[in-house]
């Protein structure tokens, strides 16, 4: 029972830090002046987190509880979406993509330190590395973006 309360506990973090990874680029969206691939680009992120989320809500479900389905800094997992989402404001699009890359970084070290926990069940563990996996290659083509934009 108590691995249970721990799987769910670490399963609404990961759902907290997609809905904030979420927010974050619904704001690095509005700030994108005219560049529809880079908004189409950014979209595919909210779409990915959103599909993680759901796949998590849905374990939770399965574990007989409701997902705690919002944004919040509590939690014993770090998310730094949240610090980084408001500080889009009057920045160019590299200087955005960076503030995007280094909030998928903190996502991706918040998958890690999910996975290095010992109560997680092995069916769990195996959407996490998929989640993570995914989480890797859209870090990459944001870095890739990142590099092909112009300095300030």
């Amino acid at each position: 029972m108590e691995n249970n309360k721990a799987t769910l506990e670490t399963l609404n973090d990961l759902i907290q830090i997609n809905n904030d990874r979420i927010a974050g680029y619904e704001n690095a969206i509005g700030e994108i002046k005219d560049d529809a691939e880079l908004k189409s680009v950014f979209t595919t992120k909210i779409l990915e987190s959103q599909q993680f989320k759901s796949t998590l809500v849905r374990e939770i479900e399965v574990l007989g509880r409701d997902a705690d389905n919002d944004t919040s800094i509590s939690g014993k997992l770090h998310r730094s979406w949240l610090d980084i989402k408001a500080t889009f404001s009057g920045h160019s699009d590299k200087s955005i993509l960076e503030e995007c890359e280094f909030g998928d970084n903190a996502m991706r070290k918040t998958y890690q330190s999910a996975l290095n926990e010992e109560h997680l069940p092995a069916y769990i563990r195996d959407i996490l590395n998929d989640q993570l996996s995914i989480l890797q290659q859209s870090i990459d083509e944001i870095r890739a973006l990142r590099d092909s934009v112009e300095h300030d």
